[in-house]
């Protein structure tokens, strides 16, 4: 709920960014701020909820984190705050305008970090930490998952097995922002390739956690469902046998 919040938010000032950009200058600053923190937040809660996950599948058992939430959200939303707030103290933020092409023709001004270094430092270096810790927190995930699913079906299952766990690999992915690691390829000869994919793909990143978390909800009334219905037949077995008796 965190990520999908933080999603929203990043998405709803952007599209507002730009029809604000030509506004006096502490309406574009304020605006830069808030989306810098948006994004951050946003990552932030990836970061998250990788963890997250971590714990459930891996460190399933013994768990207890006194007051857990408050300190996910603590860090979730304190690290973006204290960050735009340093940066906004230097004055960092105004209008900034990016050029689509090389002769600088064609311009599109939004309210952003108008410092190069610090938004290389802030945004690219924070958003590699977090890929970096959610590519190694996925691969312990995934190898876990195998390990459950190889106890749980038979050699028989083989095909079906492979088929979901490349489904739950794909899902994780999404839900997890690997997508945003196309960021760092919208540089050079496929500069313009990478740009579609990286927008359709992350532009999309709430309808995916949308559908993870529909399929999950699915999978427990499912389970639910067999497990009450196992109770009740044991329970009408158990029924029968005291008439029987009788």
């Amino acid at each position: 709920m965190q990520l999908s919040g933080s999603l929203f938010m990043l998405h709803f000032v952007f599209l507002r960014n730009m029809w604000f950009s030509g506004q006096i200058d502490s309406v574009c600053q304020a605006l830069g701020l808030l989306l810098h923190w948006c994004l951050l937040a946003t990552f932030t809660w990836t970061a998250i909820g990788c963890f997250h996950l971590y714990l459930l599948l891996v460190r399933a058992f013994n768990i207890y984190i006194k007051r857990y939430l408050l300190k996910l959200s603590l860090v979730g939303w304190g690290v973006p705050t204290i960050t735009v707030i340093v940066c906004g103290v230097t004055k960092v933020y105004g209008k900034y305008t990016f050029y689509m092409d090389k002769e600088n023709s064609t311009s599109t001004p939004l309210c952003w970090i108008t410092t190069q270094t610090v938004s290389y430092i802030t945004v690219n270096g924070y958003l590699g930490l977090v890929m970096l810790f959610n590519m190694v927190m996925l691969g312990v995930v995934l190898v876990k998952m195998r390990k459950l699913r190889s106890q749980a079906l038979q050699f028989k299952d083989h095909r079906r097995r492979a088929w979901k766990e490349w489904v739950s690999v794909i899902g994780l992915c999404f839900v997890l922002g690997v997508p945003w690691l196309l960021a760092f390829s919208t540089h050079g000869p496929l500069s313009l390739p990478s740009l579609y994919v990286f927008t359709i793909l992350n532009s999309f990143q709430g309808v995916y956690i949308l559908l993870w978390f529909l399929t999950l909800t699915c999978k427990a009334r499912k389970e639910e469902y067999i497990s009450s219905k196992g109770t009740i037949q044991v329970s009408f077995n158990s029924n029968d046998e005291i008439v029987t008796s009788r």
